[in-house]
């Protein structure tokens, strides 16, 4: 029969449906995610937040009454909160539970008023509000649920008005968010947001949840961003940058407005002294110095907006985030955890000492917890953390804080750096010591690597043209190329030297015996006194690294 209310257990029942609804229907989620960053992650970051939220339910307890299953979902939702979608989720899920905490059942009269406060709350959060987003369709799917309410509706009643009006809100999305319509599709936070109240029908009414429609990702421009009113390009913010931060309520206002100065797409949600903030922005010193200046930011993340879109390689992401930690060795004194993606560059980082890989890397930055738990499980006291990437190295940089190990990070940028580094550690030192040691090492590399554009661009090498191979040295694209070897042999020509003896090279999943052979070939014939190491590195995205030293 339907239910009048909900108790502990019926809320605890929809928010573990949600969950599950959101790990079926991520895929299908992120083929619709094109604002504000067309970068294919709404499903996967919204899925994310509501594992952490799960996660906190479990610790609460089987028999947990409404208060607590109130604060486990607004403290893990705040806690787990991953891009901007999932930080919005976050404050529409503490904007409810704020509301339903305060008794022990949830009717029609309770479940409206708190979709309202959720609706408000996440308007609040954001600090330019766009409609034909998420935000407008729990507001207009919030409005339908008070007006029944207000009639006398039950639960059910109002749980219906709410996801009939919020579907029919989502489908007017492309009528409100230009950037929608040209791609063809809804709002891809909106359509998750709808998979709550599709749990609550679930649980409350057996209504079943719908089936994922799960197609090809829309064909879409990023320039078409460009020019808009309320719309940035992804080329003008590449970095979305996310922390958990401490610092007193009242400083937050002042804190907003500062980073308004910095980038937007700004989400900061949270109270009671910690807040978790999101932002997309072009400068990642300045935008965590305005965290600094009134509190203390940690459990920094930082993606390449630019790369994701590029790479859109999701899945490895995925992998990255809730993948397993293997450690191997015997005890030492320092133990090194290393950053890492490619089957055979994980096997060279194990063969020279590493302990523990953590998959991850341009486009698959891991998180302050993957790297805890790798930290945590090797057989060493200390430990020395190789990043292998320059956005994973504010995060690395948060371990040690996390941590009853010591911890040390080498910021090493590239693959080829961490493997030069490897050259200088002693497990049986300390991890400050070989932290300085390694770091000198590294300094000695000069990297570089080989990629394919995925879409038209300019640079200082030339225009690029969607399928051209780019060389890229760490100044940035220096070669051009219609094919990798091409684009390879330029970018060796521009960063080598005669001081140089040994070059590295890690072969990609894409690269090919002919490529390779020739570039062999010219080194041969051009650089005969460097010593070549080839080695089968199997990463993805990247045929060629290269390590000069």
């Amino acid at each position: 029969m339907p239910a009048s209310t909900f108790d502990a257990s019926g809320l605890r029942s929809t928010i573990e449906a949600f969950s599950r609804a959101l790990a079926d229907h991520r895929e299908a989620i992120n083929n619709l995610n094109v604002y504000p960053v067309p970068d294919g992650d709404t499903g996967t970051n919204m899925s994310l937040t509501l594992r952490s939220v799960c996660g906190e339910l479990s610790d609460a307890g089987a028999d947990a009454d409404m208060a607590s299953v109130c604060r486990a979902i607004a403290h893990g939702s705040l806690m787990g909160a991953r891009g901007n979608s999932g930080v919005i989720m976050s404050q529409i899920l503490r904007g409810f539970s704020g509301v339903v905490s305060a008794g022990t059942e949830i009717d029609g009269r309770i479940f409206a008023d708190a979709l309202a406060a959720a609706a408000d709350g996440a308007y609040g959060a954001v600090g330019n509000p766009v409609e034909g987003t998420i935000l407008t369709v729990v507001r207009e799917a919030s409005e339908a649920a008070v007006a029944v309410a207000d009639g006398g509706a039950d639960l059910v009643a109002v749980l219906h008005a709410a996801r009939s009006e919020g579907g029919a809100s989502l489908e007017r999305t492309p009528t409100q968010l230009k950037v929608l319509a040209d791609a063809g599709v809804v709002d891809a936070g909106g359509s998750g947001f709808l998979l709550f109240l599709d749990a609550a029908l679930f649980v409350a009414d057996g209504r079943p949840i719908p089936e994922p429609d799960v197609q090809a990702p829309p064909t879409f421009d990023p320039g078409r961003l460009e020019g808009a009113d309320h719309e940035r390009s992804i080329a003008d913010l590449r970095y979305e940058v996310m922390f958990l931060l401490d610092a007193p309520d009242d400083t937050i206002a002042g804190f907003k407005a500062a980073w308004a100065k910095v980038g937007d797409s700004i989400v900061v949600v949270g109270g009671d002294g910690i807040f978790n903030c999101h932002i997309h922005c072009d400068d990642i010193g300045a935008a965590i110095e305005c965290g600094i200046e009134v509190g203390r930011p940690h459990n920094i993340r930082v993606t390449d907006l630019l790369e994701e879109l590029e790479a859109q390689r999701e899945e490895d992401w995925v992998a990255a985030e809730i993948g397993d930690h293997e450690a191997k060795g015997d005890p030492v004194p320092t133990a090194v955890v290393a950053v890492a993606v490619g089957e055979g560059i994980v096997s060279i980082l194990k063969s020279m000492g590493v302990h523990a890989v953590v998959t991850g890397g341009q486009s698959m930055n891991p998180s302050t917890a993957d790297l805890v738990a790798a930290v945590e499980s090797v057989p060493a006291s200390e430990v020395v953390v190789l990043p292998n990437n320059k956005n994973i190295i504010p995060v690395a940089e948060q371990v040690d804080a996390q941590t009853s190990r010591t911890v040390h990070v080498v910021p090493t940028r590239t693959v080829a750096e961490g493997i030069a580094s490897l050259m200088a550690y002693d497990p049986q030192t300390t991890a400050e010591a070989n932290a300085a040691n390694m770091a000198e090492t590294a300094a000695g590399v000069v990297a570089g690597e080989v990629t394919q554009a995925v879409r038209e661009s300019t640079s200082e090498a030339g225009p690029i043209a969607k399928g051209d191979w780019l060389g890229i040295r760490p100044e940035g694209i220096c070669a051009v190329q219609s094919t990798m070897a091409e684009a390879a042999i330029e970018l060796l020509d521009a960063i080598l030297d005669r001081d140089h003896e040994l070059l590295t090279i890690i072969a990609g999943e894409d690269a090919d015996d002919d490529s390779t052979a020739q570039i062999e070939a010219w080194l041969d014939e051009h650089h005969s006194d460097v010593d070549v190491e080839i080695h089968d590195g199997g990463q993805p995205l990247y045929p060629y690294y290269f390590g000069l030293e």
